[in-house]
């Protein structure tokens, strides 16, 4: 028989409104809540196991029972539909929830270091749309200014689409201080390059560096780069935002290597 939480005042209930409202409980436990069958799927994929499946207690069946099946020794519970809603980082929740501990995602042996660093990033879903690129563009570590939002927070988690489980991150990072000492060229994306980022040589080991959405990047950070390099934009727009940026950075790094 499956525990089923009708109050605020269960103690399984505090611990993940805790861990869904405050980045640093997730820190402090390493610790955060997955939303969603897709994000589930993905952690069990990366070895991850979640300590507790949740479901709402009108989710159907057919919806959680095969990810319970795969989440040895977790425990089930179901909860009351209100409060379900209360932990869902979304408006119109899923029906299955996830407690995981953080993974520690491995960079490959011999991998060409091709490396994402960011400062100040704020919003949450940029952020993880950021990890997301980098992670599908191989690149073998994201390096996170103190300044970023939480790259584990549940919104963060549904922007990156389970890049987190598979990205190896530094968080809450010095950058200058990382840049100083990562003996490789990182290339500052800014709207005032000094050249074009199709110029680049992004065959060898390269750092992307990516700015605030507003601000852009600190004057401390560029003072180290190797070069400030700009997106060419033909069209009659202003900018990119950040994650459109360093896509297209990320993935040229990934054209010149296939050639």
């Amino acid at each position: 028989m499956q525990d089923l939480i009708t109050s605020r005042g269960n103690p399984v209930f505090k611990r993940l409104k805790k861990l869904a409202d405050s980045s640093r409980e997730r820190r402090e436990t390493r610790m955060t809540l997955l939303d969603g069958e897709h994000l589930i799927e993905s952690c069990l994929d990366a070895d991850g196991q979640p300590h507790t499946l949740l479901h709402a207690e009108s989710c159907a069946e057919e919806i959680w029972q095969p990810l319970a099946a795969r989440c040895e020794g977790a425990k089930v519970v179901s909860i009351a539909d209100a409060l379900f809603a209360e932990l869902s980082p979304v408006d119109s929740p899923t029906g299955v929830l996830a407690e995981v501990a953080w993974i520690d995602a491995k960079t490959p042996k011999n991998a060409t270091p091709l490396v994402l660093l960011l400062e100040d990033i704020q919003d949450p879903g940029n952020l993880g749309s950021l990890l997301r690129s980098a992670a599908a563009a191989g690149a073998t570590l994201a390096v996170l200014s103190k300044g970023c939002a939480d790259a584990w927070s549940p919104k963060a988690l549904r922007g990156g689409q389970g890049a987190q489980f598979v990205l190896p991150m530094l968080l809450r990072a010095d950058l200058v201080e990382w840049m100083q000492s990562a003996g490789m060229p990182v290339w500052a994306l800014a709207l005032e390059g000094e050249k074009s980022v199709f110029d680049l040589d992004l065959k060898g080991a390269a750092g992307i560096l990516v700015g605030n959405e507003g601000a852009g990047l600190s004057d401390g950070v560029l003072k180290i780069a190797s070069g400030r390099v700009a997106i060419p934009m033909p069209g009659k727009v202003e900018s990119l935002n950040a994650a459109a940026a360093a896509a297209v950075a990320l993935f040229e790094a990934v054209r010149q290597k296939a050639i």
